[in-house]
């Protein structure tokens, strides 16, 4: 892959002069450093503005309010992912089912604000915990208050939203409120490396 010219703005240089946190005179190698901060500024701008629709996957396993918790259980292993968005017949979100909803489901808390992820394995690990209730459905655990973005919003804008609700996922909506897409952490991570390399 070539590599990639972000060119600095006067923007940039600003936030790289703040970045110094000195007002001294300004050395050669001051001006180096000033310019090589600006790049990743401009580095950092530019890839911010990629949208929504150029970041999400589009390949989005789903259910429905209906289908058993054993169902959505199997799907979660066999796709190997770690949530699944719940849409009704028209396709439109209605809510989301994660591994934490299964987890306390066959009684293992984990939303705990003071559990771990060590803690949380160390419960499921020690007993060997079943549903009180195979025949339940994804629409009597799931999560209604579902978090979306829409396709024309920014990289900085997912962030943004990830970080104010503490949330791993963002499913990816048209205004019909129906299922386009998932931005998870992966996707994130993918954006940082073709950055890097």
């Amino acid at each position: 892959m070539s590599e990639k010219h972000y060119e600095p703005s006067r923007e940039d240089f600003q936030n790289a002069i703040k970045d110094l946190d000195t007002y001294i005179d300004i050395t050669m190698d001051d001006l180096l450093r000033i310019n090589q901060l600006a790049k990743q500024h401009a580095q950092l701008r530019q890839t911010e503005q990629v949208a929504v629709r150029d970041l999400m996957s589009v390949d989005v396993v789903t259910v429905n309010p209906s289908t058993t918790v054993k169902e959505a259980a199997q799907l979660l292993l066999e796709h190997r992912i770690s949530g699944l968005p719940v849409v009704d017949e028209n396709q439109k979100l209605v809510g989301i089912i994660t591994e934490a909803d299964f987890l306390t489901t066959i009684g293992i808390p984990c939303h705990h604000p003071t559990h771990s992820v060590w803690h949380t394995l160390e419960t499921m690990f020690r007993h060997q915990a079943k549903p009180e209730n195979t025949a339940a459905t994804v629409g009597d655990i799931m999560a209604r208050d579902v978090i979306t973005i829409e396709q024309n919003k920014s990289l900085h804008e997912v962030i943004q939203t990830m970080k104010q609700h503490h949330i791993k996922r963002l499913i990816v909506t048209n205004e019909q409120q129906q299922v386009q897409g998932i931005i998870t952490r992966s996707n994130l991570v993918r954006v940082l490396l073709q950055q890097v390399f």
